[in-house]
């Protein structure tokens, strides 16, 4: 064989290897843009909570339409939707009011970083798509003992009118959970609603 030919034979491969590829991610492509809108799915009245425990910290990462926080979508026009947005942006500020975690992991609230395009916070997520507004927040909490959680106590059902449901994954040294918590009625509407994992 000489070496012009092992060079086509060897090119030829490279060739079919390339197109398997791109046939394997070309078939690829409807599932992962399902899943890339799924991840940024923005439904009223749900709100994702994404809980990590790595070392001494719980961290906590939220994403909402900003209409489940503030009742609408936009930057605040009148003095009562400002007031509205004040109110809503100092009862995040307080999460450990919003987020009570097992008192066994012994934490105090750390940093809050809330970030929204239409209320001019933080740095928000550039892909937000106009007329959909989001509030998105991290709540780190520093804990003596992180890993003996076994729960969170969450408040925003009460703290918020225009919540109906939290999805929520949870990663931990025990393992990954999923959760989905809905608002309670009743008398139970107003009493937090427990995130709990592990054994």
């Amino acid at each position: 064989m000489t070496l012009t030919n092992r060079r086509f034979r060897a090119s030829g491969r490279s060739r079919i290897t390339g197109l398997a590829i791109a046939a394997t991610l070309f078939a690829a492509a409807p599932f992962l843009t399902a899943q890339a809108q799924q991840q940024h799915a923005h439904v009223h009245g749900q709100l994702k909570l994404d809980v990590a425990i790595d070392g001494p910290t719980v961290v906590i990462d939220m994403e909402s339409p900003l209409d489940n926080i503030v009742g609408f979508e936009r930057a605040p026009k009148t003095d009562a939707e400002k007031k509205a947005v004040e109110e809503a942006v100092a009862q995040l500020r307080a999460a450990d009011k919003l987020f009570t975690v097992d008192p066994a992991a012994n934490c105090k609230l750390g940093p809050v970083d809330l970030r929204s395009g239409a209320l001019g916070l933080g740095n928000p997520d550039p892909s937000e798509p106009a007329g959909h507004a989001d509030l998105d927040a991290t709540f780190s909490f520093n804990c003596t003992n992180a890993g003996a959680a076994k729960f969170i106590d969450v408040n925003l059902f009460s703290a918020f009118k225009g919540l109906r449901q939290i999805d929520s994954q949870i990663a931990t040294a025990q393992g990954q959970f999923k959760r989905q918590l809905k608002r309670p009625s009743g008398a139970q509407a107003e009493q937090p609603a427990r995130l709990g994992w592990g054994k």
